[in-house]
C-alpha cells in the first residue's frame, strides 16, 4: 500500500550551519550539476537507480524519477559561519574546487552571506571569528528559529531543512539536562554550559518541525530531549557524522571479511589531513568526539561477541594528524591483519587518496533530500534508513547500530519502495528456481 507522500512543490532550502569546505563544495556542486556544468556524482539520488519488482522485470528507474524529490532547480541554500566570508570567498578559500569553476559560478556564490553562528570557543578551541550572535543559549534558540523563519519567508520557500556541516565539537556524553525536553527547555534558559552550539541549531529547527541532520560526530540530536521533540513536533532527524573515506572503506571491506569468516587480529588507521576539520581535530578533546564515531564501526560490523575466535583480540588503532600541506586532499593507511584457514595471517594495505569535501558533498544533499522527502511522507524522530551515510548512525537507545554497507543500501532502498507502495524485495530468489 503506498504511504501519503506529499509532492515536493514549490522551493526547498537547504541551511547550513557551517559554511566551510563541505557546504561550499554541496552548494558550489549543485549550481554547477543544474547548471549542466558539471554532473553530481557520487549523488544516490541524482545517478542512483532502484530495482522494482523481479529481475527478469528489468524494471530499474532513477531514483529521483521513482520518488518525489526536490530538483536542484528548486533548492536555495544558505546558512551560519563565524566567518564573513560569502560562500564564493569561502569556496575559493577552501581550494576544493578549480577556481575556473568557481569563477562561473561566482554571482551565484557571492550572493550567499553566512548569517551570525551560534559560537562557544570551549567546544571548538582550534577557531574564532567575528561573524557570533550573543546572548544566553535560550536567546540564541530563539535568534536561530527567527533566523530559519525570515529565510524561508524572504526566499518564499515551501519548506526547510537543517543540515550540520560545522566542526567537529568536544567530547562530552549526556547528563541529566539532556534526558527530557522539559530539562533540555530549562538549561537553556539558565544559559548551561553543556548544551553545545550544534544542540541550540538542532532544537530551534526541530521546535519548528524542520528536519534536522548531524554531519559531525558531535552529540547534538542524539540525546533523548531532542528524540522526544522531534516526536512531538513530527520531525524527522538523523546523524551522525557523514561517512566519507577511510569509514567508507571500512564499511565496504568489513562485511566482505565478515561475510568470509575471515579473523581480524589488528586494523591500524591514520590519517592526514590539512582544511580547516583537520586543525581542529588537533586538539585531543575535538579527536576524541571522531574517534568514538570511527571506533564504533568494526565492532559493529564484526560482532566479537558472536565470533570470539576471529574477532575476539582484534587491536583496533585510529589516528588523525594535521598537516597544512595536504589541504583537503586527505591521504589515509590502512594495516589489516587477517587469518583464515588453520588460522595462517595474511595482510591487507590500503592507501586512500581522498578529496574529502567531494565524498562529503553528495552526502549531504542525499540527507537533505531524503529528509525532506521523510518530512512529506509523514516520518518523525530517528531516520535510521539513512544510515547508509553516517559513520556513527543514531538509533532506537538499546539499537544495535547497522554499519554494514550493504545492509545499509537494502534498508534504504525497500524504505523507499514501501513509501511508494512497491513490493520489498529480499533477494531470496527462489521463486525464480520453484516455478511450475
Amino acid at each position: 500500500m503506498k504511504q501519503q507522500v506529499q509532492p515536493a512543490e514549490g522551493k526547498l532550502g537547504i541551511l547550513i550551519p557551517g559554511l566551510g569546505a563541505v557546504a561550499t563544495t554541496l552548494i558550489a556542486g549543485v549550481f554547477a550539476s543544474a547548471k549542466g556544468l558539471a554532473k553530481p556524482i557520487g549523488s544516490l539520488t541524482q545517478t542512483g537507480h532502484i530495482r522494482l519488482g523481479k529481475r527478469t522485470d528489468n524494471n530499474y528507474p532513477k531514483i529521483k524519477d521513482f520518488v518525489p524529490l526536490a530538483k536542484l532547480e528548486d533548492i536555495v541554500f544558505g546558512g551560519w559561519d563565524l566567518y564573513e566570508d560569502n560562500v564564493y570567498q569561502a569556496a575559493s578559500h577552501a581550494k576544493v574546487l578549480d577556481q575556473q569553476l568557481l569563477d562561473q559560478l561566482k554571482p551565484e556564490l557571492e550572493a550567499i552571506k553566512p548569517m551570525e553562528a551560534v559560537f562557544d570557543k570551549s567546544y571548538v578551541q582550534n577557531l574564532d571569528g567575528p561573524n557570533v550572535k550573543k546572548g544566553t543559549r535560550w536567546e540564541l534558540a530563539e535568534a536561530v528559529a527567527k533566523d530559519i523563519e525570515d529565510f524561508k519567508t524572504k526566499n518564499n520557500l515551501n519548506r526547510v531543512v537543517v543540515i550540520w556541516c560545522g566542526s567537529t565539537e568536544k567530547y562530552y556524553e549526556a547528563s541529566d539536562i539532556h534526558q527530557s525536553v522539559e530539562a533540555f527547555e530549562a538549561a537553556l534558559k539558565n544559559d548551561n554550559e553543556l548544551i553545545a552550539p550544534s544542540m541550540v541549531y538542532a532544537y530551534a529547527a526541530i521546535k519548528l518541525g524542520v528536519p534536522f541532520v548531524n554531519g559531525a560526530p558531535n552529540l547534538t540530536v542524539d540525546i533523548p530531549a531532542l528524540v522526544e521533540l522531534a516526536k512531538k513536533t513530527k520531525t524527522p532527524i538523523g546523524g551522525k557524522d557523514f561517512k566519507t573515506g577511510q569509514t567508507l572503506m571500512k564499511t565496504i571491506l568489513a562485511p566482505g571479511l565478515e561475510a568470509r569468516s575471515l579473523g581480524i587480529s589488528g586494523w591500524f588507521s591514520t590519517n592526514i589531513l590539512g582544511n580547516r576539520d583537520g586543525y581542529v581535530l588537533d586538539r585531543p578533546e575535538n579527536f576524541k568526539t571522531k574517534e568514538v564515531s570511527k571506533l564504533g564501526v568494526l565492532e559493529d560490523i564484526l560482532r566479537p561477541d558472536l565470533h570470539p575466535d576471529l574477532y575476539g583480540d582484534l587491536y583496533h588503532k585510529i589516528r588523525i594528524n594535521y598537516y597544512p600541506p595536504r589541504g583537503d586532499n586527505k591521504e589515509s593507511w590502512d594495516n589489516i591483519d587477517i587469518f583464515g584457514w588453520l588460522g595462517y595471517p595474511m595482510q591487507i594495505k590500503i592507501n586512500f587518496l581522498c578529496r574529502d569535501s567531494i565524498l562529503a558533498a553528495p552526502v549531504a544533499l542525499d540527507l537533505a533530500l531524503f529528509v525532506d522527502l521523510a518530512k512529506r511522507a509523514g516520518m518523525s524522530g530517528i531516520q535510521e534508513w539513512l544510515s547508509f551515510y553516517l559513520k556513527s548512525p543514531q538509533t532506537k537507545p538499546g539499537l544495535p547500530a547497522e554499519n554494514d554497507i550493504f545492509k545499509q543500501l537494502i534498508k534504504l532502498q525497500n524504505t523507499l519502495r514501501y513509501l511508494m507502495g512497491e513490493e520489498l524485495i529480499t533477494h531470496l530468489g527462489l521463486d525464480y528456481y520453484e516455478e511450475a
